[in-house]
This record gives structure tokens, C-alpha cells and sequence, in this order.
């Protein structure tokens, strides 16, 4: 799969994983649901960066959304952006729109 890089990943991907693929990952990984031209997402990019350079192991899954994309629907994804934590490809915690690192961080460490 091209589109999982470890640590911070800069790069939506337009053409992501499909819902089985993310399914059978094993371990822990983060997939970010937005948009490059979302104020939200550009926002977040500082405090998601910060703790994800610090977790450089952790699969970091940059998902382009929109209307009609499989992938977000099926997370139900509402808003941008979206952080999911993933477990063995199942959502352990979510974290909507943030823009502290100690917000990203208390994700990333759900799992721990």
C-alpha cells in the first residue's frame, strides 16, 4: 500500500487505501481524514506533526476526503480533520478538528 508512510505523513492521499485494506493492518496506525485547501486541517497540521514526529514508528494514513469517498463514509467521517486510531484495523478512538499537540498526543497513547 503506497499510501502509508511512518511518522508524519504531508500528503493526502487521493487515492487511499480501501476499507479492506485498512482492515487487516496489524498494530497501531493513524488515519487523518481532510482536505489540503481545509482552514481546519491546516490548522491541526502543526500540533498532528509535532506528535507524530515524536512517534515516527506509527503508520500515518493522510486520507484526501469528499462526497462520495468510500473510505470516509465508512468511518462516517462529519468534519475535517478527522484522526482515527487504529488498532489491528479497528478503531480504538477518534479526535475531531484539533489544534493542541497534547490533544493528538492523548490519541496516539489510547492504545498503549
Amino acid at each position: 500500500m503506497k499510501t502509508i508512510h511512518t511518522g508524519f505523513n504531508p500528503d493526502y492521499a487521493e487515492d487511499p487505501p480501501t476499507l479492506a485494506q485498512v482492515s487487516v493492518l496489524v498494530g497501531d496506525a493513524i488515519l487523518e481524514f481532510g482536505a489540503p485547501w481545509c482552514g481546519h486541517c491546516q490548522a491541526a497540521e502543526p500540533a498532528v506533526r509535532e506528535v507524530l514526529t515524536e512517534h515516527s514508528e506509527l503508520p500515518h494514513i493522510k486520507v484526501y476526503d469528499g462526497k462520495g469517498k468510500p473510505l470516509g463514509r465508512a468511518f462516517r467521517v462529519k468534519l475535517w480533520p478527522t484522526l482515527i486510531l487504529l488498532h489491528d484495523g479497528k478503531e480504538v478512538a477518534r479526535l475531531v478538528r484539533p489544534l493542541r499537540a497534547d490533544e493528538v498526543r492523548r490519541l496516539v497513547t489510547q492504545s498503549e
